[in-house]
């Protein structure tokens, strides 16, 4: 079978809830490798939920039904408050990025509850505002920014990340909507130690298999770089 769309590979996969600091109950799924303990763990953050971003956000359901069978990663998804998708709707109402950062670390204290190894946080759009502004505080071994816009992250709070020199990547496509690769070169000149990744062709909604291959094999090669390149086919050749 070739790997395109919709295509769900093996995994146990589990629905969870996440309880965030504030009394909220956010739903969410984990999927893990079928018979082989993960070697890492990606924590997913979606695009806006007003925009319609949510956990079934392509390119988070695509790590999700891809990643546990292809590179052995855990894979956390959860809708942050207010936000409904077919798993359910997450208690609360959208914060603004703000309250959400009792969301971010809901799902690390889900990571650590389960013991879970070596998280990542990797978020997409406004899935980036929430790592940049609220990502520090949690004990993530690295960071992946999938067309960060910047724009309810600031200045003061890239700045911010100088001296963490955990890894951080960010995918930025040639044509996106709202951040390209030399205006983000000129925002990100306050965080020294990032990788800024320029996607040639590559659009804010990651549209098509052939983005979609490449930004997970982006995500694969900062997290689990031994299982590239990822195959094309079900069962593997």
């Amino acid at each position: 079978m070739e790997i395109r769309g919709a295509a769900l590979l093996p995994a146990r996969r589990e629905d969870v809830e996440l309880t965030t600091s504030d009394g909220l109950t956010l739903v969410g799924e984990l999927a893990l490798p079928e018979a082989r303990p993960p070697v890492a763990t990606l924590v997913t953050l979606h695009p806006l939920p007003t925009a319609g971003g949510f956990m079934d956000s392509h390119i988070i359901r695509k790590a999700a039904a891809r990643l546990p069978a292809l590179a052995d990663l855990a894979v956390l998804r959860f809708n942050t408050r207010g936000t409904s998708s077919p798993r359910g709707t997450s208690e609360g109402a959208f914060g603004d990025g703000i309250a959400e950062a009792a969301d971010v670390a809901a799902a690390m204290d889900l990571v650590a509850q389960r013991g879970l190894p070596r998280p990542w946080l990797v978020g997409w759009s406004f899935g980036t505002e929430l790592i940049l502004k609220h990502g520090r505080a949690h004990g993530a071994e690295g960071f992946i920014l999938l067309s960060p816009p910047l724009h309810r992250a600031g200045d003061d709070d890239l700045r911010a990340w100088r001296g963490d020199e955990r890894p951080l990547v960010a995918l930025i496509p040639e044509f996106d909507d709202y951040l390209r690769p030399a205006e983000a070169a000129e925002r990100f000149a306050s965080v020294p130690h990032i990788r800024l990744v320029d996607v040639e062709g590559g659009k804010h909604l990651w549209v098509g298999e052939k983005q979609t291959a490449r930004v997970l094999s982006e995500i694969v090669a900062a997290v689990n770089p031994s299982a590239l390149p990822l195959p094309t086919e079900w069962p593997p050749a």
